[in-house]
């Protein structure tokens, strides 16, 4: 399940994976997206999955330095260590997770 937060949930989040999709609701690639995004979640259960809408978590997007959207970034222990921008199928998108939240 994919979880959309805010700046006080962000800063409580504990898992050691995070994957954080920074997106907004204008945005055509970030819809289509979407969808693969909540069924990659139901596939990989190691990984905390949430989503973060830009225009009203504009802090969250700056503390990234965000300039485009999506932006998919994956944490561990809230520590930046991958970033994959633009859309992509959903086959990438799992692989890369995958390889990178081992």
């Amino acid at each position: 399940m994919v979880k959309k937060i805010n700046k006080e949930e962000f800063d409580n989040l504990d898992n050691e994976y995070v994957f954080l999709d920074l997106y907004a609701d204008w945005c055509g690639p970030c819809r289509m997206l979407s969808p693969f995004i909540e069924e990659i979640s139901e596939e990989i259960t190691n990984v905390q999955f949430c989503k973060v809408n830009v225009d009203e978590e504009e802090e969250i997007a700056n503390n990234f330095s965000v300039q485009s959207i999506p932006t998919l970034i994956i944490l561990k222990n809230k520590a930046e260590i991958a970033r994959k921008i633009g859309f992509a199928p959903k086959g990438v998108i799992t692989d890369w997770i995958k390889e990178n939240c081992k």
